[in-house]
């Protein structure tokens, strides 16, 4: 290995001198955890929260946790059990939305959600971003951890034990939280098409 070459990440090391009360270290460990965490809150962030301030939240109670990490997982499941814990509940924490009617799409969703419902053919809309924010705004009517598993399931394509490990549900768990929340979804969409049409 040349000279040039970073050290590798000496996570037990680190911990060790965290809890000495090092700063230095602690400062250390947030930046090498500061990736995963920031990939988690982007992918849950609840509405009118900012990311930064969600992943301070979450590095603040790992510190205030530490000594209850005894190292039966790795540490960076731990972690990203927090994080996760963290934006369910902001997000149940925030007033739910009364109901979700045609009249809340933007021009534009309202165009993509029309041709999805009127289109016999099986291609997806030309407007992606539309798309997408439909999606978002169908699954901000689910609870935090229907939405959660949707959001990992399907649209991350994470493996029920991806999700075991990033949630600690288990996979019974799972499976009946997506089979609910798919039912939930399309309940919905129904929903929205049956006012559409009225």
């Amino acid at each position: 290995m040349s000279s040039a070459d970073p050290e590798p990440f000496d996570l037990a090391l680190c911990l060790e001198r965290v809890r000495g009360r090092d700063q230095l270290a602690a400062k250390a460990l947030v930046e090498h955890l500061h990736p995963m965490v920031i990939r988690i809150v982007r992918a849950r962030l609840p509405r009118r929260v900012a990311e930064e301030d969600l992943s301070q939240e979450i590095f603040l109670k790992m510190f205030t946790r530490l000594d209850q990490y005894h190292g039966a997982v790795p540490f960076s499941h731990w972690v990203s059990r927090i994080a996760v814990t963290t934006c369910i509940d902001h997000l149940r924490s925030q007033q739910r939305r009364p109901e979700f009617r045609w009249a809340d799409l933007s021009e534009t969703e309202a165009d993509v959600l029309d041709a999805v419902l009127t289109s016999d053919s099986d291609q997806l809309p030309g407007d992606a971003v539309a798309a997408h924010e439909l999606v978002q705004k169908l699954l901000d009517q689910l609870k935090p951890e229907d939405r959660l598993v949707i959001q990992l399931l399907d649209l991350e394509q994470k493996t029920i034990a991806e999700i075991h490990a990033i949630t600690g549900w288990n996979s019974s768990l799972i499976k009946v939280r997506a089979f609910r929340a798919r039912r939930k979804l399309q309940k919905l969409f129904v929903e929205l098409e049956r006012r559409e049409r009225s």
